[in-house]
């Protein structure tokens, strides 16, 4: 399945049915009087988050989306019937934007989370409703309210627990590949990851999932490389691993490119906790992985982890760590407030 995570959806609610003028006309009846039912309302749009989804993909095939009007009114007093709703089923995770894509409508990132996104037009009323003591045999009656129409984007950010950032062919696939299931596409040139990839991360008897995210570049933010698109993947993250390749000449200045482009993004990004990890550490020698860990320390002001994704060399101490900072934001079962009595 192809990932995609933006699609532009073109949306429109159903019109109103419009009222009925008619009169009862029956044998023997002398005075039967108005009988115009009303329209029936038009249909809704919906969205709706749903599980078991982790791409837009669906919208490149279907881009508009017209919900039923209703119909119109009739005699003897029946009411038309009111349009279908259509509900837009999207990932969680998703933001429903205005066509200008920077207001936000909606954040869904809950399952079952619902937003009326247009509604109906309201049935119009039959010549029944204007009838009155001084008006016994109106013949008008109310046209339908027309549908809403609208342009709206949808955005897909996945929700992981941790997310992978650096620089091309630092290792993060690898490393996804060996601490889950996943199976991303690693090869030995820069750019291998074009999507972002999810996997479930086991350690110590607990499990959360780490998001893959296409390398950055100096000047990502700018639309260099793949730009900064997938870098709001990891921005619902509650932890950043960010991997620093160890066999790389300029350990340090690779790692500030990676800070300077997350805080070129968003502010969001430089405020979330992160764990750095000197990676491919079998293929260097303890004297350069001394002196590589110490240049790296000075210029992030922090500890680094030691770590080799392919000989799965601390590994474990790397996602105990991550682990650290994604256990204070789990709220499990026993931390929940026993509910009130109630009769």
């Amino acid at each position: 399945m192809k990932f995609l995570d933006l699609a532009k959806v073109y949306i429109r609610s159903g019109g109103g049915g419009a009222g009925c003028v008619s009169f009862r006309r029956e044998k023997f009846i002398e005075y039967g009087g108005p009988d115009g039912g009303d329209g029936g309302n038009g249909g809704d749009v919906w969205a709706e988050a749903v599980e078991g989804l982790n791409t837009l993909i669906d919208f490149r095939y279907q881009q508009h989306f017209f919900a039923k009007s209703g119909q119109h009114g009739m005699g003897s007093q029946m009411t038309g019937r009111s349009g279908d709703d259509i509900v837009l089923r999207v990932p969680v995770g998703t933001e429903i934007l205005e066509e200008d894509e920077e207001t936000v409508i909606a954040d869904l990132t809950e399952p079952g989370a619902r937003v009326l996104l247009a509604r109906g037009g309201n049935g119009g009323w039959g010549n029944l409703h204007f009838k009155s003591s001084t008006n016994r045999a109106p013949r008008n009656a109310n046209p339908g309210q027309p549908g809403i129409e609208r342009t709206i984007w949808l955005r897909l950010k996945l929700i992981a627990d941790a997310g992978l950032v650096g620089l091309p062919n630092a290792g993060k696939s690898t490393f996804l590949a060996a601490v889950s299931n996943a199976r991303p596409k690693i090869a030995d040139y820069p750019f291998t990851t074009l999507h972002p990839n999810l996997g479930v991360v086991g350690v110590d008897g607990r499990e959360f999932v780490m998001a893959d995210i296409p390398g950055l570049i100096e000047g990502a933010s700018e639309g260099r490389g793949l730009g900064d698109q997938f870098l709001g993947h990891v921005e619902r993250s509650n932890v950043l691993l960010h991997l620093v390749d160890g066999t790389a000449e300029d350990v340090a200045g690779d790692a500030r490119t990676i800070l300077t482009e997350l805080a070129a993004y968003s502010p969001v990004l430089m405020e979330k906790p992160r764990i750095t990890a000197l990676n491919k550490i079998d293929a260097l020698d303890d004297d350069t992985i001394a002196e590589r860990k110490a240049a790296l320390e000075t210029e992030i002001g922090g500890t680094v982890h030691l770590m080799s994704g392919v000989a799965k060399l601390g590994v474990t101490e790397v996602l105990r760590a991550l682990w650290t900072e994604i256990a204070p934001t789990r709220v499990t079962d026993e931390d929940q407030p026993d509910a009130p009595w109630q009769p």
